[in-house]
């Protein structure tokens, strides 16, 4: 009886950290920037703007899923609302539409969308 909660214990505690790594996977916002600049038809001048505006919005996105329930929440949200606000200022209207579809398509696969 003993061997049997301890094995259950054990399989509950592998199952949970796996799901807190995935939770933590799904705010990885790495992306292939020369397909992101390719995708939006970026100038030159726009390249490395999006490349640094992405990055910040990329380590704001793992600094949240290091954090708890609705702190993890309203940082995500924060860096998201940062991150369009951001992009806004550098895309046209095509490219920001193009963008915006990008990003809530991606946060919808990873379960952030909520």
């Amino acid at each position: 009886m003993i061997v049997a909660m301890l094995s259950i214990t054990t399989v509950k505690a592998e199952n949970e950290n796996a799901n807190n790594v995935n939770d933590i996977e799904a705010y990885d916002m790495s992306v292939n920037m020369r397909r992101l600049a390719s995708t939006l038809e970026l100038e030159n001048d726009q390249i490395e703007a999006v490349e640094n505006i992405h990055h910040t919005f990329s380590a704001e996105m793992m600094f949240a899923a290091h954090k708890d329930g609705e702190e993890r929440t309203a940082m995500a949200k924060k860096a998201i609302d940062k991150d369009v606000k951001f992009m806004r200022y550098v895309l046209n209207d095509k490219q920001y539409r193009k963008y915006l579809l990008l990003l809530n398509i991606t946060l919808n696969n990873r379960g952030l969308n909520k």
